[in-house]
């Protein structure tokens, strides 16, 4: 067990989700776990959490851990091995490929999940002794074209901005971010803001998601068509003279060919409307709005940056931004959302292909400067293949050796099962994780390192702003798992490079990092810690949170960026950017005639390694599903709670459907979260195309044309397991986690009797199974003891009258059954004395649909009233929405069944 011997305090550490980079202060129980509460004098937070902050004390547990290095012995078995046969094997099979095929035969793949440490010393070792830039990241596929954006108007990869800018915004324009799940914390202060000093608020989106509820105004934007709205608002400005020609004239280039490309693009109004989908009325207040409000943010995310013309997306902002002088002047300014907790940190030490660490590019003196403060005898000398470039080069077998940090590109990386099958062909295949079981794994790795998970590691991390707060470890490593600083140090030292990364520490390296930045700096490069490179470890231990630049002898203050309208171009001028006209990379088609959108949903995070552990977290969306216009549902006869065959010319996927007006005509959408490994054929990256943006390389996982038919399931139900088993050949299936065990959703066209023969395998020797089988009704149900503990449910069904689980599972959930539990089982129907929540709506406070009916019908009439009564809605603020849509339904149909609103 993940045990201390003692109750030490809480300590001070870092979220592990999104880039907001909340402080969490960790409680450790002394038995593995933790109590997790957010840290009320962190400035991202200020002691707020979101439903998956709030739940991290759920995830800490061993089970599914990989907890000591693992190798691929010549008869094809994985097996335990110390860490000197493991990080030999990796040493000398990276020298060996790298001395008969070039350094440029292997490969890096990182992620946004390691610390900044872990990142430096990977990147160091690649890209300045390896001597090959081929080291990517995850990053590459969440804020790679943001990093563009950024460094074509600005000459670097500048967020200009800070938190405090939307306490102080009279407008924020959210574009392609669906803050109200995906940054929740941050959204709430957005409608602080909004309550207290009535800022107004516009959302631009294809979908009318959750953070559409509390705009002022939607956008409903065609699918990529964001660079035809803000060029048409660049037009705007230009001719309603809303322009800062002094700023404009003392600060920038490019205006004029900006500003000519904008008119062929949306010349006017209606131009603007047409081209971008949305109504001409609502055109025309939001660039009146945008026009009247000096103080403007407009924060964008994913649904611009994963785009194959994301980079010009961003530059249509910046150019609005640049054009109107609204950057480095309080409560404004454009704002990048980041996806990952570290995605900030990776950009800080080169984690891109196309990047040196301290933000330097491959420009000769920047290699030169890095070499030399690194004394790297061989440095990379040229950019190396940007992600998908990079398992398209593994695919053709020009890289040979792969090492995989932190992430699983199996699942989330385009066209997965290609990615699958080209990992499968790889000489050496080297996988850094913390878990024993994942896609990528299953591709075949030769080599597996036990790597340290949140609440063991100890580092750095930044967070959207600019702030680098400290991960500190409040549980021991398990087993023999070890940073993966550490672990990428003895590799180096292996490959005879130990003077070059003779760390002892994190600290060792972070003062390596932070002298680095300020190396030939003053005042040059936008990244500058140079203050922190003399930390003592005492001090590094202690560090709190900073925002950068921290440059050595200027004092604490204001750390905004472009206040005084100097950039860090060659001539410090910011460059407006004329866009390409943008257009689909494929066009809708008779075959594939609607636009599949993928994102991520409110409670799971990425491939659910972490979140999916969370029995509440995966109480809220439990099975994946495809999101789907009445119209279009109608059309291609699907229906709402069933099941449809989602395609591309790529893949296959069968999901869930859920129809909801808040979709796009025309459009789907579908989570990422799902894997192999969780649910059969839901791997979304199935069917997403790898086509990228020529500037970035970031993937376009926001259209890709698709189709949609209805499946059909003979039988529908659910096991409840304490632990994974077998099902017959050709389920469909999708698991989630539960309080004891697992809820794997199924459904399957096999005749009850197989699955009747079947039962007893499914839950192992020994059980003492209780039956009933109606056939008749096309019904079969079984009940698993051993020594009179429950230990696993198969309930079965037709698929126009699945049985619910709600019930069942709370018996399940019981250590012991009395005798009339044990009778009401196989019934469904809950007992006595045990209530059915139904399908949970507030994660962060375990708050069930059927809970909140039962509230409303009692009185509480107000989302107000709810948070006073059950505390739902109280905390990160993300199921607000669906509490106003039961609220709505209340007053509509007072009578309405506890499933309204879903």
């Amino acid at each position: 067990m993940n045990a201390l011997t003692q109750y030490p305090p809480a300590v001070r550490t870092t979220c592990a989700y999104c880039g907001v980079g909340c402080g969490v202060l960790a409680s450790p129980d002394g038995l593995g776990g933790a109590a997790i509460g957010g840290d009320p004098d962190h400035p991202a937070n200020f002691g707020r959490l979101c439903s998956k902050g709030a739940a991290l004390g759920e995830t800490l547990s061993l089970d599914g851990r990989l907890l000591y290095p693992m190798l691929r012995r010549s008869d094809g078995a994985m097996t335990r091995a110390s860490w000197d046969e493991a990080l030999d094997r990796v040493a000398d099979g990276f020298a060996a490929i790298v001395e008969q095929h070039g350094p440029d035969a292997v490969a890096f793949y990182l992620s946004g999940q390691l610390l900044t440490e872990d990142y430096y010393v990977a990147n160091k070792l690649m890209k300045g002794f390896i001597g090959s830039a081929n080291v990517d990241t995850n990053s590459r596929l969440c804020m790679s074209s943001s990093v563009a954006g950024h460094r074509r108007a600005f000459g670097a990869d500048t967020v200009p901005g800070s938190y405090a800018d939307l306490d102080e915004a009279d407008l924020i324009v959210l574009t392609g971010s669906n803050a109200a799940w995906c940054h929740p914390v941050l959204y709430q202060r957005i409608l602080a803001n909004k309550r207290e000093r009535g800022a107004r608020i516009v959302v631009i989106d294809p979908r009318r998601t959750a953070t559409v509820d509390d705009g002022d105004l939607h956008l409903a934007v065609a699918p990529g068509m964001d660079t035809v709205l803000f060029s048409g608002l660049l037009v705007h400005l230009a001719d309603t003279l809303a322009f800062d020609y002094g700023y404009l004239d003392a600060h920038t280039a490019g205006l004029t060919e900006a500003l000519v490309r904008a008119r062929e693009i949306a010349p006017t109004v209606a131009a603007t409307a047409a081209g971008s989908g949305v109504a001409e009325d609502d055109v025309v207040r939001f660039f009146e709005l945008f026009r009247s409000t000096e103080k403007t943010v407009t924060c964008y995310s994913q649904g611009v940056n994963q785009s194959a013309q994301g980079t010009d997306k961003v530059n249509a902002i910046l150019n609005c931004h640049l054009a109107t002088g609204r950057i480095g002047r309080p409560g404004m300014g454009p704002f990048s959302l980041t996806g990952q907790p570290n995605a900030m940190g990776g950009r800080e030490v080169g984690g891109l292909a196309n990047q040196l660490a301290a933000h330097m590019g491959f420009e000769p003196e920047a290699i030169d400067r890095v070499g030399r403060f690194w004394r790297a005898g061989a440095p990379a000398r040229r950019e190396g293949l940007k992600a998908v470039q990079m398992f398209e080069a593994i695919g053709r077998g020009e890289i040979k050796a792969l090492w995989v940090m932190a992430t699983n590109p199996a699942v989330s990386l385009p066209r997965a099962g290609l990615i699958q099958d080209a990992l499968g062909k790889l000489d050496l295949l080297v996988i850094s994780d913390n878990v024993a079981r994942n896609d990528t794994i299953a591709a075949g790795a030769d080599v597996l390192l036990p790597a340290a998970a949140w609440g063991e590691k100890d580092g750095t991390v930044t967070n959207s702003e600019r702030r680098i707060s400290r991960q500190r470890a409040f549980l021991p490593l398990p087993g023999e798992a070890r940073p993966d600083w550490w672990i990428v140090t003895e590799v180096a030292r292996r490959m005879g490079f130990a003077d070059a990364f003779a760390y002892r520490s994190a600290a060792d390296v972070f003062r390596e990092h932070a002298a680095l930045s300020a190396f030939e700096n003053d005042g040059t490069r936008d990244f500058d810690i140079g203050a922190l490179a003399g930390l003592s470890d005492d001090a590094y231990r202690a560090l709190g949170p900073v925002q950068w630049p921290v440059r050595a002898g200027e004092p604490a203050g204001d750390r905004r960026f472009f206040a005084d309208g100097r950039f860090f171009t060659p001539d410090r001028r910011a460059r407006l950017i004329a866009p390409e006209p943008p257009q689909p990379h494929a066009a809708p088609s008779a075959q594939f005639p609607l636009v599949l959108n993928t994102g991520r949903i409110r409670d799971q995070w990425h491939t659910m390694t972490r979140s999916g552990r969370s029995p509440r977290l995966g109480a809220h969306l439990p099975q994946p599903f495809v999101e789907v216009h009445p119209v279009d549902a109608a059309a291609a006869g699907v229906s709402d709670g069933g099941f449809a065959r989602v395609s591309s010319v790529h893949g296959v996927c069968i999901l869930k459907v859920m129809v909801s007006d808040g979709q796009r005509p025309g459009a789907l959408f579908a989570p990422i979260h799902w894997s192999n490994s969780t649910a059969a054929m839901a791997r979304v990256g199935e069917l997403v195309a790898s086509v990228t943006d020529p500037f970035s390389g970031q993937p376009e996982a926001k259209a890709t044309p698709a189709a949609i038919a209805p499946v059909g399931f003979a039988l529908e139900g659910f096991v409840l397991t304490r632990s994974r088993c077998d099902l017959p050949a050709g389920t469909w299936w999708s698991e989630a986690t539960i309080g004891g065990g697992l809820e794997v959703t199924v459904a399957s066209d096999a005749p009850l009797a197989q699955w009747q023969s079947h039962a007893q395998s499914l839950f192992g020797p020994g059980v003492e199974l209780a039956e009933y089988l109606d056939t008749p009704r096309h019904s079969y149900r079984a009940a698993a003891f051993l020594e009179g503990r429950l230990i696993g449910c198969l309930f079965l069904g037709p698929s126009n009258d699945p049985p619910p689980s709600d019930a069942v599972k709370a018996l399940f959930e019981m250590e012991t059954l009395g005798d009339a539990p044990r009778r009401t089982l196989l019934s469904g129907r809950s007992v006595s004395g045990l209530t059915d929540h139904g399908a949970i709506v507030c994660a962060c406070f375990g708050v069930g649909r059927n809970t909140l009916q039962t509230a409303i019908r009692d009185g509480a009439t107000s989302v107000d009233a709810i948070g006073a009564r059950l505390r739902a809605g109280t905390n990160c603020g993300s199921c607000l929405p669906e509490l106003r849509k039961l609220l709505r339904h209340s007053v509509s149909d007072p009578a309405g069944d506890a499933h309204a609103g879903s």
